[in-house]
């Protein structure tokens, strides 16, 4: 790699490192080849992110809208020109080059960011589906042929995707609900009795403790479809993702110990708490 593209790379690591030290460990744990691609897809989902959440998002639906569509189009150009004067397209574009990688996905990603651009009211099981088949499937969709898994579980590693973001929106109810997104999806909240107010108490009801039961459930049940798409990747690549497995799934292990209180504890692993995590990886 040239300077330039090298020092792409290395601002997209930065990024990751900052703010995603957990994933970014995880990534560490990679063949050097695949982990300068990480870096870069990171740093592109980062960004939209960032326009939707960050501390200088826009300040309207409208402008983060705009903003979102302007990025995306960074990325057309890069890729059509097979160059970028941004470091994080310059590194996404030369990565999906090198690694032949199918960043037409984020197209799909982009849709689910934008349905974070306003308050968010999930109806249905299926509508939550699809919006996390965007937002973390897609993801999962690019990394596959990146970790060298064979083609038939390419989907596997976007189910994988799934189950990442089901934990992160059960972990983060009560931040979610701070920013009027309730993804849980009313459908479910009706089955159990769960009002809207009863997302924003101080401590989870009885009715909600078996809301989150109940979706954590399906999280373990995403988890177990796409091990087989993990058991069947290289194995130069099984200890990372079996590292990222483990992180969340030690964070459903913490919810169960907590009776499923989403609301008055905290439920992230902690640093501390991450060489016994790598335990439970490397075991499983």
């Amino acid at each position: 790699m040239d300077s330039a593209i090298d020092q792409s790379y290395e601002t997209c690591r930065r990024m990751h490192r900052r703010h995603d030290p957990t994933y970014y460990w995880a990534t560490r744990r990679l063949p050097v080849d695949v982990r300068p691609a990480t870096h870069a897809l990171y740093g592109y989902v980062r960004t939209a992110d960032d326009i939707v959440d960050g501390p200088r998002r826009p300040s309207s639906p409208a402008a983060r809208r705009a903003a979102l569509d302007a990025w995306e189009t960074e990325l057309e150009r890069g890729l059509a020109a097979g160059r970028s004067a941004h470091p994080v397209i310059a590194a996404l574009v030369h990565a999906g080059l090198r690694h032949r990688l199918p960043l037409g996905e984020l197209a799909t990603y982009m849709r689910s960011m934008r349905i974070d651009c306003t308050p968010v009211r999930i109806a249905s099981w299926e509508e939550l589906e699809a919006y996390m088949d965007g937002s973390t499937g897609s993801v999962g969709r690019i990394m596959a042929p990146l970790l060298g898994a064979p083609a038939r579980h390419h989907a596997g590693y976007g189910r994988l995707g799934l189950a990442f973001q089901l934990v992160n929106f059960i972990r983060d109810l009560r931040e979610d609900v701070a920013l009027d997104r309730v993804y849980l999806p009313a459908e479910d909240r009706d089955r159990f009795g769960v009002a809207e107010s009863d997302l924003r108490r101080r401590v989870a009801s009885s009715e909600l403790r078996a809301l989150v039961a109940f979706e954590a459930m399906r999280a373990r049940a995403l988890f177990a479809e796409a091990e087989p798409a993990v058991a069947a990747s290289p194995a130069a690549v099984r200890p990372a993702a079996r590292l990222a497995v483990g992180v969340y799934l030690a964070v459903l292990d913490r919810l169960e110990r907590l009776d499923f209180d989403v609301l008055g504890r905290a439920t992230g692993v902690r640093p501390w708490q991450l060489p016994r995590v790598v335990a439970g990886a490397r075991r499983r």
